[in-house]
């Protein structure tokens, strides 16, 4: 799995073409302030390694030390199949993100999805700090 966390200002998104059959028909844009965005994307080894648990409590920990690390508690799951060339399976990545969400709004985070399925255009305002962007990748 990798990861890519970037801490937004202001996040927005725009539906622009759907890139998976099936995907539900979505056209509603979404807009975020004081946001930790988690750019994500599942390998195909996560979905075999049987590392699951272990790979998804990782993503879980990392993605709320960064949030608590930007004092915020806002998170945006943006599936982002573009940090590797190994993919997972749509269904797989689809269940994880909920999976995550669910373990967020539980923690008391504030928890939005990017249109699961489309590519978006995006708007990223994202502060010039250290830890306002952040690489890792779960090998």
């Amino acid at each position: 799995m990798k990861l890519l966390m970037i801490y937004c200002k202001h996040f927005s998104y725009k539906p622009t073409i759907k890139s998976l059959e099936g995907a539900e028909e979505i056209t509603d844009s979404g807009e975020y302030k004081d946001v930790q965005v988690a750019f994500i994307q599942a390998e195909e080894t996560d979905e075999t390694s049987g590392r699951v648990k272990s790979i998804e409590k990782k993503l879980l920990n990392y993605i709320k030390w960064a949030a608590r690390k930007n004092e915020t508690k806002n998170v945006v799951l943006h599936s982002f199949a573009h940090l590797s060339y190994s993919k997972a399976s749509p269904e797989f990545t689809k269940d994880l993100f909920d999976r995550i969400e669910a373990k967020l709004l539980n923690t008391q985070h504030k928890v939005a999805q990017t249109p699961f399925g489309y590519f978006l255009d995006l708007n990223v305002d994202a502060p010039g700090e250290s830890l306002a962007r952040i690489f890792h990748s779960f090998d």
